[in-house]
């Protein structure tokens, strides 16, 4: 994936400095123009490392361009990303140090991290963690959604925990079958959270989710935001936890 976004990048840079040349050479006549073209083309056949470096620059740029983006996303969409009435709360609800992970119920990726979320709250009694559900895997992953959703509106904290954990557990594909019978064994009032189901708040939780996601460029789960950082894949514990650490130092990801 990254060779051929590179050879994009290259493609790109190519036609930019072919199109440049064209540009400047408007009132010149073909022959004129041609050999300019030549000119060009020749040089980055004999040197392609410009093009190289070129691709470096142009994908350095581009990161950083995308990072300053997604601060000014995560500034703006802070309420809703840390304080959604939609949102469910895992932790200490009053914790100092906030981290929320975007998940999928089928996510393979999601299931194996559940461990680090287990170990990340352990570990540090003053993390507050919000659950964002974000279903990108389906139909089945929107019904699980829906789901935690309605169940939101009955319980948070330790019910809704063992409830995520049920269900982050799970083997196979789960959708609202599978995700009513981890409600119940959690404790759920099936009768209310059957109504609940039915809320506009259920639809409008979930667009909330994809809303932000939207904005801060995220398409795959699991994905987190600790501080001023969107941090993308299972990265594992100890990656995470020196975000925390860094966090609660000097109040960024990176000291």
């Amino acid at each position: 994936m990254v060779f051929f976004r590179r050879m994009l990048f290259a493609v790109a840079a190519m036609a930019g400095l072919l199109a440049g040349a064209g540009a400047a050479s408007a009132q010149m006549n073909a022959a004129q123009r041609s050999e300019i073209e030549g000119i060009i083309k020749d040089y980055l056949l004999k040197n392609p490392e410009v093009l190289r470096d070129a691709l470096i620059e142009l994908e350095k740029r581009s990161k950083l361009e995308e990072a300053a983006k997604r601060v000014e996303a995560l500034k703006d969409l802070a309420p809703k990303i840390f304080h959604s009435k939609f949102q469910s709360v895992i932790g200490n609800p009053k914790g100092k140090i906030e981290l929320v992970e975007f998940l999928d119920y089928n996510c393979g990726y999601c299931r194996r991290a559940m461990g680090d979320l287990v170990t990340l709250i352990k570990n540090n009694p003053d993390l507050r963690v919000v659950i964002k559900e974000f279903p990108v895997l389906g139909p089945k992953s929107v019904e699980a959604a829906q789901v935690a959703a309605a169940l939101h509106k009955q319980f948070d904290g330790p019910k809704y925990w063992a409830f995520h954990q049920r269900l982050m557990l799970s083997r196979g594909q789960v959708g609202r079958t599978e995700a009513m019978a981890a409600a119940q064994a959690s404790g759920a009032d099936m009768i209310r959270l059957q109504r609940d189901l039915e809320s506009a708040d259920v639809r409008l939780a979930i667009n909330e989710v994809m809303q932000i996601a939207d904005a801060l460029n995220m398409t795959g789960t699991p994905s987190y935001i600790i501080g001023d950082e969107v941090v993308v894949g299972a990265v594992g514990a100890p990656q995470i936890q020196a975000k925390i650490d860094n966090v609660r130092k000097c109040g960024k990801t990176s000291c």
